[in-house]
């Protein structure tokens, strides 16, 4: 297993444990798995905050918008590593709810997350998230790349 592989295999469960956590209204796995420290970003796909004193408070009322998921699922289209410094960048497949009295529905974010290892863990410095339209993935007709 090469460094890359490793590093997937080591921070993907933590992806995947902090977005359920959150989907059932717990932000704590979030607020564990994020840097403290400065510089930190967060371009959501809901909000955007600058700096640990302003994406704490985002992250908690984020939590409160969501009401369970029913599945996620997290489609790695890139990732690399190099010393302290890591990314991840994909497709994030969501059913969860938005409100208590919807049901779940399905939500796909296109995500790219930044890592930084802190006293031996991983943690997210950076993530930017927007919605995910699967249209995207085509060509025009047409056009030329």
């Amino acid at each position: 297993m090469d460094n890359v592989d490793a590093f997937v295999a080591e921070v993907l469960p933590l992806l995947r444990e902090e977005v359920l956590a959150l989907h059932r209204g717990d932000v704590g796995p979030r607020m564990a798995l994020w840097s403290h420290a400065e510089p930190v970003t967060l371009f959501g796909a809901i909000l955007t905050q600058t700096g640990w004193d302003r994406i704490e408070p985002a992250f908690t009322w984020l939590a409160t918008t969501f009401h369970g998921s029913q599945s996620y699922d997290y489609e790695v289209l890139a990732a690399g590593v190099s010393g302290d410094m890591g990314y991840i960048a994909g497709i994030e497949h969501s059913v969860a709810a938005t409100r208590p009295e919807a049901d779940p529905g399905p939500y796909q974010l296109r995500v790219t997350t930044i890592f930084r290892r802190e006293d031996g863990a991983w943690k997210v410095v950076h993530r930017h998230g927007d919605a995910f339209d699967p249209a995207s993935t085509s060509v025009p007709p047409g056009s030329r790349l």
